[in-house]
């Protein structure tokens, strides 16, 4: 199997006992599906696969990384494809999600979800994304475009059955998507159990997600306490705050249970998030934007709770780029807490690799750069205005520069499982005209097909 040499850069292995290693320079070896070796440019160099009289195998790629820091693939842990970018703005969650998104999704079809798809995946992948958990609907097409376009997705259904919500996906839907995706395309496609919202859902609901997890041996997504009304509205309708509520209906058991937000939390919540082992997905750019508030990671972190980033939707963010959402995420624990010594860069590029990584149950398999895991890697170019004075030693700053001078503009090359996917920028797996032209008209007949349904 061919192999390929990315020599001379600034490495970071993001690798979980060895988090703030920096290799620069250093080089990664790999082949069309894994890490072979990681280390010094002098220790890969005397790899007898590279080169020497020892040297075995087919001839081995090398690509000139100086310049390049050369990092795992970047994980994004809450996501839903969409097409109403720039349009849904200016409202609080819950009239927002009643004013805009409820509409749409009653108005969408499966031709204009796989579209969104495209355009989802498609941006995600320039800007460095490797693996995405994409909470949609219609999620045989996405099925199809993360096979073809070679990212690495975790499809997981909206499933809602409340009265007025009945055109969400439902247990019997989701069903039949493990059936054909619980693994797919060599597993870099996965299907998850996923319920929209404890409002939208009812009790029956949550048993029936949680057994059918258990079914599948999946993994199961939720929304909670995104807003300080959610709270509120849990405590008047329940009696208990959200997460206790949901962990009432079953929902948390076997820590399979991955929770977008997290924002409104109380340390007995805190408490019950780490002992059921779920995971949550930290959204900071979203929760910003809808004035939703600050999400406690700090504590989170104290308390082992694993936590990722996640973008959500375009429409909530309005880009799908996970470096700009890291420098989100350290600068807004640096002003909730008015701690300068928080959101330290490191900890926040864990949160978008390895962390993110285990937080959708992959972190044996991607997430960090170590010999043995699949071959997703990033390089990012360093070559820039906004990212000199490049430093080493003791006053090395790649870091720093990643999440607080970086986006996801400076990607330039892109692999999952070995094969490349991006090259200086741009793609070659799919045509970006044709992506953004599909995703044009389709969000043009949504839009269309949604005035209609509210003019009834």
């Amino acid at each position: 199997m061919a192999m390929t040499l990315l020599r001379g850069g600034v490495v970071l292995p993001m690798a979980p006992d060895r988090r703030r290693r920096l290799l620069q320079p250093g080089s990664v070896l790999f082949d069309g599906v894994e890490i072979l070796a990681v280390g010094t440019v002098e220790e890969v160099d005397a790899d007898p696969r590279v080169a020497g009289p020892g040297a075995t195998g087919p001839e081995v790629q090398v690509i000139d990384a100086t310049g390049f820091a050369v990092l795992p693939g970047l994980h994004n842990c809450h996501l839903h494809s969409g097409l109403l970018r720039g349009t849904a703005e200016g409202l609080a969650l819950f009239d927002w999600l009643q004013t805009y998104v409820d509409p749409a999704h009653r108005a969408l079809t499966p031709e204009i979800a796989e579209a969104a798809s495209w355009l989802c995946y498609a941006e995600a992948l320039r800007t460095g994304t490797t693996s995405v958990m994409d909470m949609w609907r219609f999620l045989d097409g996405s099925a199809r475009v993360a096979g073809e376009l070679g990212i690495r997705a975790t499809l997981v259904p909206y499933v809602a059955d409340e009265e007025g919500y009945d055109y969400f996906e439902s247990i019997d839907s989701t069903r039949a998507l493990l059936a054909a995706h619980r693994s797919s395309f060599d597993g870099r496609v996965r299907s998850w159990v996923g319920l929209e919202h404890l409002f939208y859902c009812t009790e029956r609901a949550f048993a029936d997600a949680a057994a059918l997890a258990a079914e599948y041996d999946t993994g199961l997504h939720v929304h909670s306490s995104e807003s300080r009304w959610e709270v509120e509205e849990s405590l008047r309708r329940y009696g208990h705050r959200p997460l206790a509520e949901i962990a009432r209906r079953g929902a948390l058991a076997d820590g399979r249970a991955v929770v977008a937000h997290c924002v409104w939390l109380d340390d007995a919540e805190i408490e019950l998030i780490a002992a059921t082992g779920t995971r949550v997905a930290h959204c900071p750019a979203s929760n910003m934007k809808l004035a939703s508030g600050p999400a406690p990671v700090p504590k989170l972190w104290a308390a082992g709770v694993t936590v990722g980033i996640g973008s959500d939707g375009e429409k909530e963010n309005n880009n799908l780029d996970i470096l700009e959402e890291a420098k989100i995420a350290s600068l807004l624990q640096k002003l909730v807490g008015l701690d300068p010594t928080a959101g330290d860069p490191w900890d926040i590029l864990a949160m978008a690799t390895i962390e993110g990584a285990r937080c959708l149950g992959l972190g044996d398999v991607t997430g960090s750069l170590e010999p043995g895991k699949r071959a997703d890697l990033v390089t990012v170019d360093l070559r820039k205005l906004h990212t000199t004075p490049l430093l080493s030693g003791s006053d090395a700053n790649v870091a720093a520069h990643l999440v607080f001078s970086s986006s996801g503009q400076d990607v330039d090359s892109v692999w999952v499982e070995g094969r490349r996917l991006l090259a200086g920028g741009a793609f070659l797996t799919c045509d970006e005209a044709a992506v953004r032209a599909r995703a044009q008209a389709a969000a043009e007949e949504l839009f269309a097909r949604r005035a209609a349904l509210t003019s009834e």
